[in-house]
């Protein structure tokens, strides 16, 4: 996700609690937009926080979405691995305004109370089975987009999450299967989202209503190229409110990872390329506070994950 002016990855606010990692994969592809191009386009992000190479202008025929991209599967990769060698002019950083990696998938799919820290945190017993639920592909925003408040709420919580995205269709999906970036990609996506006033309920109404409202979901822009070769189940996560650690965890601490909630998913849905599934929160959401605390206008949300990079998000 790139962006401009003020919006950077790093603040001053952030500098003095960053954690002292970088990521490990070269080729970060990103979907953006410049004023002097026509609609978004696909590009990689050349070295840590560098500019932005065209793909689109690489090669003519490549797609300009990311979910084109991934239905294409081997065939684009791999163009994209010649245009990273090639040396291409790199278009600078502040031309561009990076979008989330995928827009309007065709799934977005929700997990609850998959962090044991999260459920000690309410006293609650760890699931014995993934807990779905659904969000709405319009509810998507970008990595530097401003988050919305509804009027229709007054309790608008935070959440960082990790999150896959599917790389190719499937069903019955076992995990053995799941051996390379072609079938599965985890890529490096942070959530933001209000929760429902209850943790979980069985009212599908009430859990639709408090998910799925628009502008509530920011997405890291730069998934990696076959992040699959690395564990993504002993990250650190972390989110900050205007500078102030409120989430601090690890993924070691899902109930249920991702391949475990992959396979899960897809005994009842068939995953086609782009659709994500949100993994779940660690602890430290306004609502279990006491008191409870909720975004107003003007915070700043910052989402955090080892390796794959930062969210800012300002509340208006």
């Amino acid at each position: 996700m790139l962006f401009s002016g003020r919006r950077r990855l790093l603040t001053p606010l952030l500098q003095a609690q960053r954690w002292p990692f970088q990521p490990s994969r070269d080729m970060r592809l990103v979907q953006f937009q410049a004023p002097h191009l026509m609609g978004p386009h696909l590009g990689l992000e050349s070295g840590n926080h560098g500019g932005v190479i065209n793909l689109n202008a690489f090669d003519p025929t490549m797609p300009k979405t990311m979910m084109e991209f991934l239905e294409q599967g081997e065939a684009t990769l791999s163009v994209a691995r010649r245009a990273l060698a090639a040396q291409l002019p790199v278009l600078p950083r502040s031309e561009v305004t990076f979008l989330a990696p995928v827009t309007r998938p065709d799934k977005v799919v929700c997990v609850g109370m998959n962090y044991v820290d999260h459920c000690k945190e309410q006293n609650v017993p760890v699931p014995k089975e993934p807990i779905i639920f659904s969000k709405f592909a319009s509810s998507i925003v970008g990595p530097y987009d401003e988050v919305v408040l509804p009027p229709e709420s007054k309790e608008v919580d935070w959440e960082v999450e990790l999150a896959v995205v599917i790389g190719r269709k499937g069903k019955h999906i076992k995990i053995y299967q799941r051996k390379s970036a072609q079938e599965v990609e985890v890529w490096g996506w942070l959530d933001m989202e209000p929760p429902p006033q209850l943790p979980f309920t069985d009212s599908l109404e009430q859990v639709l209503t408090c998910a799925t409202s628009p502008q509530w979901a920011a997405l890291l822009p730069r998934p990696l190229e076959d992040y699959s070769g690395r564990d993504p189940h002993n990250l650190k996560i972390c989110c900050r409110v205007n500078g102030e650690v409120v989430q601090s965890s690890n993924t070691n601490q899902m109930v249920f990872k991702t391949e475990e909630l992959i396979a899960w998913v897809s005994q009842f849905v068939t995953l086609y390329p782009g659709d994500v599934i949100l993994t779940g929160t660690p602890p430290g959401v306004g609502i279990f506070r006491k008191p409870p605390v909720f975004l107003k206008k003007g915070d700043e949300v910052q989402c955090e994950i080892e390796e794959l990079g930062v969210i800012i998000n300002k509340v208006v």
